[in-house]
């Protein structure tokens, strides 16, 4: 199979939970590189997502491994399909690897669920917002690249429009509404899309009042991404160096919690859109 100079991070999930499964079932390498007619180094490759592998192979794995989880070892046999290449391919070599990762994400998740406390998500943004939030990076970022920065932006709203929507929930503190990301008009407009986007029916928000008080990963932007089954949720964190990515049992544990305390505490969706509402109104 070719090889990728830089695995995507689809590519590195696959290649962990082959590992995963692997171990699990107290096999080895040589184990694995005999029953599929390769080199101890290429599986050791494909483990790590350097080296592709093909969804024959997947199955082949799962089956000498004693996987019964048939529904998991389907969705593993998508992650291999390489041939589902998305939107964001274009923006490839242009845009670093992870916002292709994180655009990645969003389009195969069966469900997504963001907390943001200080800028909203980037699926809800419009141009303007995003413009604003790209000028403020140092250092400067290049005009070329921010506006290309904005388009792919803009392009991730696909999740919500697409025939087969996400399921997404924002969960979204108070703050984060009234920062003047490119001042007051841009604010406006962007609140507005905001309560505009969660009357849809694939699309809930929910405010965190100032007066809720401390929150778990205060400060913290995060994005829970189901997978096809549980075992293959993914966290995305915000970063200044970009984004970072896990699926450590006890790390999707705690964003589970996380999440579930940010929907007992939150508005709900139409007190929430007043609540919008209401600082549209004050500026």
């Amino acid at each position: 199979m070719p090889t990728r100079a830089t695995p995507t991070e689809r590519q590195r999930r696959l290649g962990a939970e082959l590992r995963k499964m692997r171990v699990a079932a107290g096999r080895t390498t040589e184990y694995a590189a005999g029953l599929l007619g390769l080199d101890r180094t290429k599986v050791s490759n494909m483990e790590s997502g350097i080296r592709s592998t093909s969804p024959e192979r997947v199955r082949i794995l799962a089956s000498n491994y004693d996987c019964s989880d048939q529904r998991y070892v389907d969705a593993l046999v998508e992650l291999a399909n390489s041939r589902n290449r998305g939107w964001w391919e274009q923006f490839r070599g242009s845009l670093p690897q992870g916002l292709l990762d994180v655009a990645e994400l969003e389009w195969h998740a069966t469900r997504l669920r963001s907390e943001q406390a200080v800028h909203l998500p980037g699926p809800l943004q419009v141009g303007a917002y995003a413009r604003a939030i790209f000028d403020a990076a140092l250092p400067p970022l290049p005009r070329s690249e921010v506006e290309l920065r904005v388009v792919f932006r803009l392009h991730r709203q696909q999740i919500l429009e697409r025939d087969n929507p996400d399921n997404y929930v924002a969960y979204v503190h108070e703050s984060a509404l009234r920062m003047q990301f490119g001042g007051r008009a841009v604010t406006r407009e962007q609140l507005q899309h905001l309560c505009e986007v969660s009357e849809l029916v694939n699309v809930e928000v929910r405010v965190l009042p100032v007066e809720a008080g401390a929150f778990p990963g205060a400060g913290h932007a995060v994005l829970y991404a189901e997978g096809d089954v549980p075992p293959l949720d993914t966290v995305q964190l915000d970063s200044a160096h970009g984004p970072e990515f896990t699926y450590a049992d006890a790390q999707l544990a705690k964003y589970r919690e996380h999440m579930g305390w940010m929907h007992a505490r939150t508005l709900g969706a139409r007190e929430s859109r007043d609540f919008i509402h209401r600082i549209v109104r004050q500026l």
